[in-house]
């Protein structure tokens, strides 16, 4: 640890926050809902990679003061630029601490930690009466996911995830499109993202070995809730991403920002089936080099059953229509990190069939389009209007912190999508198929899925976290 760094408290603080009530420390409410928009003052979990997007982001909103900003690898390369562009901000190294230390002047948190780290995170900011933006997926395991849900009705803040185009046209052309009944009637949708990911060419046979801890990383609180775990740069910057301890691969990498609108509203919910039909390179560390999932959602209604397919692995491709033409693309999107000049060359997006039209998109914000060609001119002038976005996601976040719009990907929303996302995940990982019961929240057939919905245990003082 960094000796610049302020004294901890951790098991004080925590030991106070479980025994007196965390509310006692700070009311739940709607912060800074400041009439004349004042802006509210944002802390910062994560300032590198992903992370420094993020405040790169809330920065050009024009609504946030920076009160905080903390990371366990402060002062890393990956880190400079948000410390360069903001230098007086208070800087930490663990997140207790920072609310420890700084807790009174912090209104809302932005999390853009590795998947792993977002639950800590997250729940102790919202049992202090935080708003919280957390970047995508919400927690790593179903249980978390389920905690993370009910900590946002309990302590009555806004919760946003960070799939970005819930805020950009395709959420507001799908909503338009199944209001008015063009989108109706859905049996099948085929999701795919066969772009190059950081594991592709990967071959291991366990854990990495034990390298020297960098002076500036404080591995034991990167580590968080995960399992214990020998240091190696293997495992950093994006890199944990490719193993099942630490991310959630391509599903939770990208589902969010490719079925997000699909799975909102159609009503998906949560499947009744899930079955790994194809895995090429199964390994017990890291993601296939390939996957195939079925998601089967029953009934919703009168909406018909739904089986959703996922796809990833760079020549994984679903069965395209013969008329799907050209890829949907969004030119505001970046490619994935480590996929180089080759990561605009394969399809990423999703064929959505419906009762007499098929719609094909991309990812994001992407506008969905009708196939074939002359299919889409003939009903080009009886199309639903669609409305413009009033708010960009990070706009949208500010504003329901104030209480003066609602977040379009609330913990509540994003949540059943998110644990979605997490059974396939468990899929993946046991190369299986199982049955899931909505109702009581159990794998019925399968004791060995069953027990991963809760996740890892935590390690020593950690498991604290779940108890908020």
């Amino acid at each position: 640890m960094n000796p610049s760094f302020l004294p901890i408290r951790r098991r004080s603080f925590l030991k106070g926050a479980l025994c007196t009530g965390a509310s006692a420390f700070f009311l739940p409410r709607f912060l800074a809902a400041d009439p004349s928009g004042g802006k509210i003052n944002l802390a910062c979990c994560g300032i590198g990679n992903r992370g420094a997007e993020d405040v790169m982001s809330f920065a050009k909103t024009g609504l946030v003061n920076f009160v905080a900003f903390c990371d366990t690898d402060m002062g890393a390369p990956h880190t400079e630029k948000v410390l360069k562009m903001f230098p007086d901000v208070p800087r930490f190294q663990d997140f207790r601490q920072m609310f420890d230390k700084m807790g009174k002047q912090i209104e809302a948190v932005c999390i853009g930690t590795p998947d792993f780290s977002h639950f800590p995170i997250a729940m102790l900011s919202m049992s202090l009466g935080k708003h919280v933006y957390c970047e995508k997926p919400m927690g790593q395991s179903f249980r978390q996911i389920a905690l993370m849900m009910e900590a946002e009705r309990k302590y009555k803040v806004a919760a946003q995830m960070g799939n970005q185009g819930h805020s950009e046209a395709n959420y507001f052309q799908f909503k338009a499109w199944t209001e008015a009944g063009l989108i109706k009637n859905v049996t099948r949708i085929d999701a795919f993202m066969n772009k190059h990911r950081r594991w592709h060419g990967m071959h291991v046979d366990g854990y990495l070995p034990a390298e020297s801890i960098p002076p500036s990383l404080d591995w034991p609180d990167w580590l968080s809730t995960a399992q214990e775990h020998a240091y190696n740069k293997g495992y950093m910057n994006g890199e944990w991403r490719s193993w099942y301890d630490f991310g959630n691969g391509a599903l939770g990498d990208w589902g969010a920002h490719i079925f997000d609108t699909s799975h909102e509203f159609l009503y998906l919910g949560l499947p009744s089936d899930v079955e790994a039909v194809k895995l090429d390179g199964w390994s017990p560390y890291i993601f296939p080099q390939a996957s195939t999932l079925a998601f089967r959602f029953p009934e919703r209604g009168m909406m018909p059953p739904l089986t959703l397919t996922w796809y990833d692995g760079l020549k994984n491709l679903p069965p395209l229509p013969n008329d799907f033409g050209e890829e949907v693309v969004d030119p505001n999107i970046p490619p994935p990190t480590a996929g180089g000049k080759d990561a605009l060359k394969s399809p990423t997006g999703k064929v959505i069939y419906g009762e007499g039209l098929t719609f094909k998109g991309g990812s994001h914000g992407s506008t969905l389009k009708i196939i074939p060609d002359s299919k889409a001119n003939e009903l080009a002038s009886s199309l639903p209007p669609v409305p413009k976005s009033p708010s960009n996601h990070y706009v949208n976040f500010v504003r329901a912190t104030r209480g003066e719009e609602k977040c379009r990907s609330s913990f509540a929303v994003a949540g059943p999508l998110c644990q979605t996302m997490s059974l396939g995940v468990i899929a993946q990982r046991l190369n299986t198929k199982f049955r899931f019961d909505a109702a009581t929240g159990r794998i019925t057939d399968n004791d060995k899925a069953d027990a991963l919905l809760a996740g890892v245990p935590p390690r020593k003082d950690w498991e604290q976290f779940y108890k908020l």
